[in-house]
């Protein structure tokens, strides 16, 4: 089948491009494949490609604003066509752009393959719009009467537009320059004296015009690009945003690293009063903390209620996350919902008079009866850090398949160690339990806490198997321990090709990408 598909490959390089396969299209969007890929590339200056897997839950979510952009771009003539392609069909065209994980989303200009752009905005079809024309147009659209600004302003949840009477002046340089800067949202630019009139400005100036909270944000301080930037980042997020698989990129890829999370399921009775409160809170703190909720009763939300040891019964709760270098979680004292307690438990935090919230499952009566040890939150300190103990720990996911697949050598690994005098084989779910001297990143870890008095951490980067795992213990935690510099992503790097298999667990891994 590999063969097939390379040979259709090279026919389509050689033959003239006339003789390609046109693309097929569907609900406005090109599906391309091997033999089309080439054609397509040719005949449109600018195509964004996505390319997804079928069963991927990410993709299944983002079709129908992909299909809404491809519509809005073909309703304004624009020369911009957005493609997909099946990765898990055309699996050498996913190869040959880098494809790790899904959905991936590449934009070629005048038929480059060398360097495709990677996008990076939303997942909203007005991102999606905004991203393409700032890649090929101006940074900021020319107003040149209300008209114009009406349409630009209509067009969008968010738009931001500089007012100059001197379209060469210093200030307007510095909006141009913070239009260029900013990917998902739209610019305009205007010196008509009918635009100043009619968004009411006698002045110079700058303004964020939003489908939501206040309307409109008039830009006020030193005009910087630096400044600029500052203040669309502050004002373009709604004081409170739903957490869904479109506003995720928004969440995530801002420039607020606090955000406190509202867990509240829509069908309870008092949901717009919780809601309404949660938002009242949130307006002393724009700019400093990101205020989301989650509605906890969606299926696709329970791996996050996990992520925070929740359990839908719990809900409607309340905590907070700084996504520094560092994940930590924090908990308030009180379940109460209340605006009041929602400001004192954010001012608490921001004076750095509350402790992270560290989650752990209670310690089982037979926790050490296995040959592989069982630890918990609340024991981990006690058993990793035994002065007297060399103590191999895997942190691991119970729904990760490297996880799965790691678990019959790990317990032989602890039937060749049960009677050690001093070393100690365990496991810890670290979807269930936190500790303080270790964070984790990727499932699974596997760190060696030596014997003594030093509370030493080594991390093991060798081969995953019984022979492996047991050099490295015989040679006291040397053969096969990871250097400074090798300390990554394990999930990301272990990344099972595209091609192989349908097992359900790695496909779920390559949908969480």
């Amino acid at each position: 089948m590999a063969g097939l598909r390379a040979l259709a490959a090279l026919l389509c390089l050689l033959l003239p491009p006339g003789r390609a396969a046109a693309p097929e299209e569907e609900a406005g969007v090109l599906v391309l494949r091997a033999d089309s890929f080439e054609r397509a590339l040719a005949e449109h200056r600018y195509l964004l490609v996505e390319f997804y897997a079928p069963w991927c839950g990410h993709c299944k979510a983002l079709a129908p604003e992909y299909e809404k952009a491809a519509a809005k771009l073909k309703a304004e003539g624009s020369e911009i066509r957005l493609a997909k392609v099946d990765a898990t069909e055309e699996a050498e065209l996913a190869q040959q752009f880098g494809v790790r994980g899904y959905p991936t989303i590449k934009f070629f200009r005048n038929g480059d393959k060398a360097a495709p752009k990677e996008y990076t905005a939303g997942r909203e079809a007005d991102d999606i719009v905004s991203w393409l024309k700032k890649r090929t147009g101006p940074a900021a659209a020319a107003l040149s009467d209300a008209a114009a600004a009406e349409a630009l302003v209509e067009s969008s949840d968010v738009v931001v537009i500089g007012f100059f009477k001197d379209s060469a002046s210093e200030a307007a340089k510095e909006f141009l320059l913070a239009a260029e800067a900013v990917d998902d949202i739209p610019f305009g630019i205007s010196s008509s004296a009918d635009v100043f009139t009619k968004y009411e400005l006698s002045k110079d100036g700058v303004v964020l015009f939003k489908k939501f909270d206040e309307g409109r944000n008039n830009f006020e301080g030193d005009l910087t690009k630096d400044n600029l930037l500052n203040f669309i980042k502050s004002n373009s997020l709604p004081l409170v945003i739903e957490f869904t698989e479109q506003t995720a990129p928004k969440i995530f890829g801002g420039e607020i690293k606090t955000h406190i999370l509202l867990f509240l399921p829509k069908s309870v009775s008092d949901y717009q009063e919780k809601l309404d409160n949660f938002k009242s809170a949130a307006g002393n703190f724009k700019g400093k903390i990101l205020f989301i909720f989650i509605d906890s009763d969606h299926s696709d939300n329970q791996r996050i209620l996990e992520f925070f040891g929740l359990k839908k019964e719990e809900c409607p709760a309340v905590r907070l996350i700084t996504l520094e270098e560092e994940m930590t979680k924090y908990k308030p004292d009180s379940d109460d919902l209340t605006a009041d307690k929602i400001r004192e438990f954010c001012n608490k935090f921001l004076e750095g008079k509350i402790k992270p919230h560290l989650m752990s499952q209670d310690l089982p009566d037979d926790w050490d009866k296995q040959p592989v040890k069982v630890l918990v939150g609340k024991n981990f300190e006690e058993v990793a850090f035994d002065e007297n103990k060399n103590v191999f720990v895997e942190f691991y996911a119970p729904w990760c398949g490297h996880c799965k697949q790691l678990a019959p050598i790990w317990d032989k690994l602890g039937e060749t160690y049960r009677d050690h005098e001093n070393i100690v084989i365990a496991k810890m779910d670290s979807t269930a339990n936190e500790v303080e001297a270790v964070k984790i990143h990727s499932f699974p870890t596997l760190k060696f806490f030596p014997a003594g008095s030093g509370r030493n951490v080594i991390d093991y980067n060798g081969e995953r198997t019984l022979e492996g795992f047991k050099k490295f213990l015989e040679s006291g935690g040397q053969d096969g321990a990871a250097a400074d510099d090798d300390l990554e992503d394990l999930e990301t790097d272990e990344e099972t090709d595209l091609e192989e298999g349908d097992d359900e667990e790695q496909k779920m891994q390559k949908d969480e990408l």
